[in-house]
């Protein structure tokens, strides 16, 4: 199986240390979001770097502006209350900024068995949404948000899509849609 890794990432915190744990050697430790698979990771900062929560950086695998190396992919539960905090405010930048591929999803979603569609497993959305947008898709494909929404009358597409990120990365959903499982020995 290819190797995924993110290009770039949403700072959600920037500390010198946590708790017990000493910092990684070579400088402070920020907590990111990925914004192509919603990858949480740690990485340690180049020396003098300062970040602020909601900085998009570069993590790509060469020529990194403000990171020294990336210590590896953590769990939500490693997350800082800080790091959590900004988690969904990221989550809906990533989601806005690459708004085409989640129109995408809702126009080429299939079904995942012969009782569940993948529109379902977006909270809010129930077979009675699931008809009227795959109805609407057969007529026009969605073009935006705002397009969505306005032939579907679907609550807010964004929000519901922020939390089926938040579910996917915060439990142990059967379904993923938009994230990568971690590793047991991740956890």
């Amino acid at each position: 199986m290819e190797k995924k890794y993110e290009e770039y990432a949403y700072v959600l915190d920037f500390f010198t240390r946590l708790g017990d744990r000493r910092p990684y050697r070579g400088g402070p430790i920020i907590q990111l979001l990925g914004e192509e698979y919603f990858t949480l990771l740690e990485a340690v900062a180049k020396q003098g770097v300062t970040l602020k929560p909601q900085d998009r950086i570069y993590v790509g695998r060469n020529g990194r502006e403000h990171i020294a190396y990336i210590v590896g992919r953590i769990s939500y539960d490693q997350l800082t209350a800080a790091a959590k905090a900004e988690l969904p405010i990221a989550i809906e930048n990533v989601v806005r900024q690459k708004e085409k591929k989640f129109v995408d999803f809702f126009n080429n979603a299939q079904p995942i068995t012969p009782r569940m569609h993948a529109l379902e497993l977006i909270p809010g959305i129930g077979k009675r949404y699931m008809w009227v947008i795959i109805e609407e898709r057969e007529k026009k494909p969605f073009e935006s948000f705002e397009d969505l929404q306005k032939r579907t009358n679907i609550p807010n597409p964004v929000k519901l899509l922020v939390r089926r990120i938040m579910d996917e990365l915060t439990g142990e959903p059967r379904y993923r849609l938009f994230t990568r499982p971690l590793h047991p020995s991740q956890r």
